[in-house]
């Protein structure tokens, strides 16, 4: 019986059987499934309601007493971008384009933020939209990883082009609905 060859796995985080699991793709699956998740369960408080949520209408208004008119319109772009773009990134299908969304989102999150410190007691308005951004920016930048749908196409490894794609089209969505809200 012949044992398998052992090889360094792509990350350089260790040495892998042929086609088996490496930490690398284990730990992108996790960071994948962490910030996608969470984000999807934010767009779904704000479409339907789920998971205590103020649902579309109520989100609405919040989002015109913030500047966004029309509210309603704006809270459902908002909730679509983190409900599909979260399950995108948690599943890793389409993985560029469900960070951009992603990002565009949170950069309007902080772009509302009140004008805080970033060590305040206050800066969680900031910050968490922050993290849940540099991580979808991380899948883009490292690629989905192995345990993905993503795994058939070029953008599965990641790299400067899906992290650039995700970055600039985050980007100029989130400066669109910016100025269409000012």
């Amino acid at each position: 019986m012949k044992l398998p060859t052992l090889r360094r796995d792509d990350s350089g985080a260790g040495t892998t059987a042929p086609g088996a699991t490496s930490a690398a793709d284990a730990g992108l699956l996790l960071l994948r499934l962490a910030v996608g998740l969470i984000l999807a369960g934010h767009g779904a408080q704000k479409l339907f309601g789920w998971f205590g949520g103020p649902g579309l209408d109520a989100t609405g208004k919040a989002f015109a007493q913030l500047g966004y008119e029309p509210g309603t319109f704006f809270a459902a772009l908002a909730g679509i971008s983190e409900f599909l773009g979260g399950l995108g990134l948690a599943i890793g299908l389409l993985t560029p384009l469900a960070s951009a969304a992603l990002i565009g989102t949170m950069i309007n999150a902080m772009a509302i933020a009140p004008d805080i410190s970033l060590w305040s007691e206050e800066s969680a308005a900031f910050t968490y939209p922050m993290l849940l951004a540099v991580g979808a920016l991380t899948v883009a930048a490292v690629g989905p990883g192995r345990l993905s749908l993503d795994l058939p196409f070029p953008w599965r490894d990641g790299g400067w082009g899906p992290a650039g794609f995700a970055l600039i089209a985050g980007g100029v969505g989130a400066a669109i609905v910016l100025a269409l809200a000012a």
